[in-house]
């Protein structure tokens, strides 16, 4: 995959004036070419469709769709190889994303993709960054959560962001608190990781990823069987909920070989 050319038309497109708009477009057929592939597990295509669509008609939709399939590719690109082309990704997904908000404000999957492309670039950031990006995670997690109860990626968004916060060490928490004004940081709990992480897999139960990080949590939380039962489930699940799934059960195999190695 030419990921440096995936990044060039991401850019070009955000920065794209109305002149600049591809004019042999088809709208609805770009719109419909990119959710087939993204249904088939294929972003970098689905990234090149929504960009089509998006230059021809800049919807809230395509914004949206454009944002979550850079995050899609984006999350495939692991090692430091690619850390700068990975961020930069999420870092215009975010673009795209903001965008999507200000277009429609009212719908829930503008919100989430911007908790997601946040909450996933701040993973690879320290300091001040990352806990101005933790306010925008939860406050966009949680409106998507208002807006459409039932969405299965802001409860997750929510329950990663809780498990986060808690991986965070005192220190790291009193330094964010006392240089950063971080007092928000006090809402985490461990409860709370679990309850959103569980009802995202309620949501969507053949996620694989939903199941992953909440085994994650039962391991942090000392309650192995309960995160054994999840592991389990991301290898009997086929791999077809996302892009990186194989990943995901590759992940769940290690965890429970170290389960099964403890005294």
């Amino acid at each position: 995959m030419r990921y440096p050319l995936l990044l060039a038309a991401a850019v070009v497109a955000v920065t794209a004036t109305p002149r600049a708009r591809a004019q042999t477009s088809d709208y609805a057929a770009d719109m419909q070419r990119g959710d087939s592939l993204t249904a088939l597990l294929d972003p970098a295509g689905a990234l090149e469709a929504y960009r089509a669509a998006y230059l021809a008609d800049q919807t809230y939709e395509a914004m949206w769709k454009f944002a979550r399939a850079q995050v899609d590719v984006a999350k495939q690109l692991e090692g430091k190889k690619y850390s700068a082309l990975r961020d930069s990704l999420y870092g215009v997904a975010h673009l795209y994303a903001a965008a999507a908000v200000r277009a429609d404000s009212s719908d829930a999957e503008g919100h989430f993709m911007v908790a997601n492309a946040l909450g996933r670039l701040s993973r690879t950031r320290g300091g001040k960054e990352r806990v101005r990006f933790a306010k925008i995670i939860y406050d966009e997690g949680a409106t998507a959560l208002r807006l459409d109860p039932n969405h299965d990626g802001a409860e997750h968004v929510l329950g990663a962001w809780h498990a986060e916060v808690e991986r965070l060490s005192g220190m790291a928490k009193f330094f964010a608190k006392t240089f950063f004004g971080a007092g928000f940081l006090d809402r985490a709990s461990w409860d709370s990781a679990v309850v959103h992480l569980q009802r995202a897999a309620e949501i969507k139960p053949e996620y694989l990823y939903h199941r992953l990080e909440l085994a994650q949590v039962f391991l942090d939380v000392g309650r192995p069987a309960d995160a054994r039962r999840q592991l389990e489930e991301v290898l009997r699940l086929p791999p077809t909920s996302d892009v990186m799934d194989p990943k995901y059960q590759e992940e769940a195999r290690t965890l429970l070989a170290q389960l099964d190695r403890a005294p």
